[in-house]
């Protein structure tokens, strides 16, 4: 009547295999790892003490819990014991979740690029990718961090300066206070803290030390004994907590306390749709029919200034830089176009402006000097209204990268009575411009190459390339926010992501190269 059911009995077969169907996403990851040799481990292993659970059973184990949304080490640990997938992994082997954390996130700190790096060379070697279009984009993930512990640059500046403003109100204090022969002495002093914008902890520090000694002599002195107070217990902690945080920020304009690489940044996934900024970082990749090539982390919430370092990056990882980069127009800078042409790379980018110029409206902006003709052998811009505006000086701007850009100076002869003045300017007096010649060449380069056949068909696959990618990462395995701090163990989080991406992305081509044989 029924099958015969017993739980005391040992039964045939105990290979876990036998429960793995053939084409499960474990045998893949299975064949990709064991691929790999066991000498790119040797770093992660010093060796000593007792044997180590092998890398590669651990390495599989991870990128396989990676690809099911699991990344906490006590789940994994949990899977190991509990899941048969986990369990053929990891050869019925039970590491705990402190050796999974340890091995993921500090043995693997210097290997992972190396292992990344070894599957895509496999997936080249297959025909999965050819490294020649290199699709880049980015997109903020928030971090572990308290989103209001923050810290922002320009209230750190405004209250060093009032806080400096206040040591040589005191310090003016006590030269008033002292006699002629130690207020004298009193002002050599301040006369080598300098400017209250150069005071700094190490001077203050000093002068702090030689009130402190003249005290022993004055111990009856009140305002010098309530001057050294202050110094030592108010303001010379806080000048030094000041220069703290300017060191964290770099050039960043806000930091938090919880994760001092994490950046404020304004986040998509905005439930509140209030705009509230968030801790974060830039994660940056660079795609190839939806394998992740390269990827870098940023503390810069625009895209702009982190294009040249993901692509150095990529260069370090893959060896080489690809032939051609199609980004949006988030990336289409001056500095980014003579980067990309500087290294002989093919730019499909676009520009700010690059679909506003197609519109109606934007070609009647009579203002807009890109509406306007220019004489390059005369080096002059004639406006709609038929003025022509002439030479007048150069001037340079250095970018905070230290990049230079140079702009010429044109101005028109006589503006007055023009019929288009209100519609070209609302300055006074005649029309002046300042244009960058080298940014107007590189826009229309990429302008020329945007509207080609192939430059249109890339930009329409661009679509579909990071976005999805980022898609899979979000939404379909759920990785939203961080679980690690710090810029060096949250990029190894987006190494393992990547790689396990790519694994997943492998079988999922595999699953349609076989349906296709079928039919």
């Amino acid at each position: 009547m029924y099958i015969q059911y017993t739980m005391d009995q040992l039964f045939l077969p105990m290979d876990l295999e036998e429960d793995i169907p053939e084409n499960h996403l474990v045998r893949v990851i299975n064949t990709a790892v064991n691929r790999l040799d066991d000498s790119i481990f040797d770093a992660a292993y010093p060796g000593g003490g007792r044997d180590s659970y092998h890398p590669k059973m651990l390495t599989k184990v991870t990128i396989y819990a990676y690809t099911q949304r699991i990344y906490s080490s006590r789940q994994m640990a949990k899977a190991v014991r509990e899941n048969i997938p986990f369990m053929w992994l990891a050869g019925r082997q039970r590491p705990d979740f402190r050796t999974l954390n340890r091995f993921r996130s500090q043995r693997m700190k210097d290997v992972l690029e190396t292992v990344f790096t070894a599957v895509l060379q496999f997936l080249a070697d297959e025909k999965y990718i050819s490294l020649e279009h290199y699709f880049v984009d980015g997109t903020k993930i928030e971090a572990n961090a308290n989103r209001y512990t923050f810290v922002w640059g320009k209230a750190v500046s405004k209250h060093k300066t009032k806080l400096q403003e206040n040591v040589h109100a005191l310090f003016a204090t006590i030269e008033a206070a002292e006699n002629q022969e130690e207020a004298k002495h009193q002002g050599n002093d301040l006369a080598e803290l300098g400017e209250s914008s150069a005071i700094s902890a190490e001077k203050l520090e000093q002068v702090t030390q030689e009130l402190e000694a003249r005290l022993l002599n004055k111990p009856k002195d009140k305002l010098l004994k309530k001057a050294v107070r202050k110094l030592r217990k108010d303001l010379l902690p806080r000048l030094l907590k000041y220069e703290q945080y300017q060191a964290l920020l770099g050039d960043r304009n806000s930091f938090s306390k919880t994760d001092p690489d994490a950046t404020f940044m304004r986040m998509k996934e905005d439930h509140m749709r209030n705009g509230q900024l968030k801790p974060g970082y830039n994660v940056q990749i660079g795609t190839e029919n939806q394998f992740i090539l390269a990827y870098s982390l940023h503390p810069r919430p625009t895209d702009t200034r982190c294009l040249q370092p993901h692509m150095e990056k990529a260069r370090q990882m893959l060896g080489k830089l690809p032939q051609t980069v199609i980004a949006d127009a988030g990336y289409g800078s001056e500095e980014n176009y003579a980067y990309l042409e500087k290294e002989e790379i093919q730019a499909v980018v676009k520009y700010g402006s690059y679909h506003q110029e197609k519109s109606k409206a934007w070609k009647e902006k009579v203002g807009r000097i890109e509406n306007w003709a220019y004489d390059e052998a005369e080096d002059t811009w004639t406006c709609p209204a038929g003025q022509m505006l002439h030479f007048r000086r150069e001037s340079k701007e250095t970018l905070a990268s230290g990049y230079e850009i140079r702009k010429r100076h044109y101005r028109s002869q006589n503006c007055d009575g023009c019929p288009l003045k209100d519609r070209c300017t609302k300055a006074a007096g005649n029309r002046e411009v300042a244009v960058s010649l080298e940014r107007l060449r590189y826009q229309k380069q990429a302008r020329e190459m945007l509207r080609s056949e192939d430059g249109y068909a890339l930009t329409v696959r661009r679509m579909t390339e990071p976005e999805s990618v980022f898609g899979q990462l979000k939404n379909n395995r759920g990785f939203r926010r961080f679980l690690l701090r710090g810029m060096e163990k949250v990029t190894l989080e987006v190494g393992w992501l990547s790689l396990a991406h790519n694994v997943l992305k492998q079988a999922a081509v595999d699953q349609k190269r076989k349906a296709a044989i079928l039919q």
